[in-house]
């Protein structure tokens, strides 16, 4: 008799950003610092380097989460996420990617169950490669460029002024805060506590 193997894990959870010194904390990274975040809360280290990435673990109750950093740059995002899907079966349902949303105040956050990429080019590349839009996301405000002729990747790979700091921090906290929720009551209440 044949037994599906079980995954060895019940969620992924993807920030997304670039990496290298010059781009820490800037707009572009502030999917690396929701996990970042996360592991600061919940005790654990980014200390595998797999499928391309930075990988960590945690445990929430009964569920195991892989939680990931891709190192590919933003703009190739999706060979990670669709590698760690699929070597360890996670379904799509239980994937949530974290990004920036230059439509977004800074602080504020907001959960789709799927969508279009929006222009974000991290998704759009998830999105190509996985063949699928019904990703769950969590977007994260960074700010609307300051005049529509700015250069946009001028001011996402930009640093957030000090006079930020106060709401992207609040920002962080949420978006940690709504991926325990997603994990233990659904998408629904997570939307229902913390969309912006």
């Amino acid at each position: 008799m044949l037994f599906k193997s079980k995954p060895t894990y019940d969620w992924l959870v993807v920030g997304l950003g670039n990496p290298g010194m010059q781009y820490e904390k800037t707009r572009h990274n502030i999917g690396f610092m929701a996990v970042d975040k996360l592991a600061d809360s919940e005790g654990f280290a980014f200390n595998k380097n797999k499928f391309n990435a930075l990988c960590g673990e945690f445990r929430i109750k009964d569920s195991r989460i892989l939680v990931i950093k891709p190192q590919t740059f933003m703009n190739n995002s999706g060979a990670a996420v669709t590698q760690a899907q699929v070597f360890y079966k996670i379904p799509w349902d239980k994937v949530i990617i974290i990004h920036d949303d230059i439509s977004l105040d800074v602080g504020k956050i907001r959960m789709r169950r799927k969508g279009s990429h929006g222009g974000h080019n991290g998704m759009k590349d998830i999105i190509e490669l996985s063949g699928r839009d019904d990703i769950m996301r969590i977007k994260m405000g960074v700010g609307a460029k300051p005049h529509p002729s700015y250069d946009l990747a001028s001011w996402v790979l930009g640093k957030f002024p000090k006079e930020e700091e106060e709401n992207l921090t609040k920002g962080i906290e949420t978006a940690v805060k709504a991926v325990k929720e997603i994990i233990v009551r659904g998408i629904d209440s997570a939307m229902n506590k913390f969309n912006s």
